[in-house]
């Protein structure tokens, strides 16, 4: 493991891994729109107050100015919608399941780069991966009661989301600085779900655990693990960052069990190993198109001022 960022990536693991346990304290109170209301007002306000300390008041006003349009849009699908999506589904079935469901992003990531945005070239590799990861996420899906089918469905949506707004994030933000995506998505996302939050808060006042959770979700597990993520991006490459993967649903599982009495049965296990194989498989590239991939990033920094 990385000695410099190696930390900072199990930091992140262990912040996102706990997200699904406070999500699935907070809605026992919230309602969905409202817990993303709170969790992303709380990490624009932080956000807004780091990344120009980061990158300078002028350059931040300017990149939000340039590149609104594409903020929205990835604000939308990268931010807001899969956000609830988990909310919504977190009401209804495990945080430790939600956490296996949503490692199964790169499938989808690699499934939309070919179909829609032409990134991808086809192996039969790739092609193995993709089907060994789906019958993962099968198998946890059709595992359910009937009446949890549909957050699973929720989070599968999550994870779909997730994927189609990395590809748009590359494709129309890649000049953009990273912290002032993350900033102006968060912020994006939080003006657009603001008036459903508000009508959707409760009548009565949420207890200490529900209120630790939001300000937990906002802070931590938006602002702190946006600037860890993209720090690790930065520094070791998006295929580093990507590790986390592989860590977040353990950690889950983890946190579930211990603080959720969750209970990890064998379709979960077996949906887990499946996305795993799926995952390594699936984003694996040639070794002839890493080396190229590589050239092309030395190329490229070599030519930056």
């Amino acid at each position: 493991m990385n000695r410099r960022y190696g930390p900072m990536l199990v930091a992140l693991a262990l912040i996102w891994g706990s997200s699904f346990m406070f999500i699935k304290i907070a809605v026992r109170e919230l309602d969905p729109a409202t817990l993303i209301l709170g969790r992303l007002g709380l990490a624009a306000l932080t956000l807004a107050v780091v990344v120009p300390a980061l990158v300078g008041t002028r350059t931040t006003l300017e990149q939000l100015r340039l590149h609104w349009r594409a903020l929205t849009v990835v604000g939308l699908l990268n931010t807001a919608v899969p956000f609830w999506l988990l909310s919504w589904g977190e009401t209804r079935i495990d945080s430790g399941l939600a956490s296996i469901i949503q490692a199964s992003v790169p499938i989808f990531n690699a499934v939309l780069a070919f179909a829609f945005f032409h990134e991808q070239r086809v192996t039969r590799q790739m092609l193995a991966g993709i089907g060994v990861g789906f019958a993962g996420v099968a198998l946890l899906v059709g595992a359910q009661p009937q009446a949890k089918v549909l957050g699973a469905l929720a989070v599968v949506g999550m994870a779909t989301c997730y994927a189609l707004g990395g590809l748009l994030t590359r494709r129309h933000l890649a000049d953009a600085r990273p912290h002032v995506v993350a900033l102006g998505t968060a912020a994006i996302a939080a003006v657009v779900v603001a008036p459903i939050g508000v009508l959707r808060a409760p009548e009565h006042v949420p207890g200490w655990k529900t209120w630790a959770s939001v300000a937990v979700l906002g802070v931590l597990g938006t602002a702190l693990a946006y600037l860890l993520f993209f720090t690790i991006i930065a520094g070791a490459g998006a295929a580093y960052a990507a590790l986390v993967t592989y860590l977040v649903p353990p950690v889950a599982l983890v946190y579930g069990a211990v603080f959720l009495d969750e209970s990890v049965g064998l379709a979960a296990l077996g949906g887990l190993v499946l996305i795993f194989v799926g995952v390594a498989l699936g984003t694996r590239a040639p070794r002839r198109r890493k080396a190229r991939a590589a050239e092309a990033r030395l190329v490229s920094a070599s030519s930056e001022p």
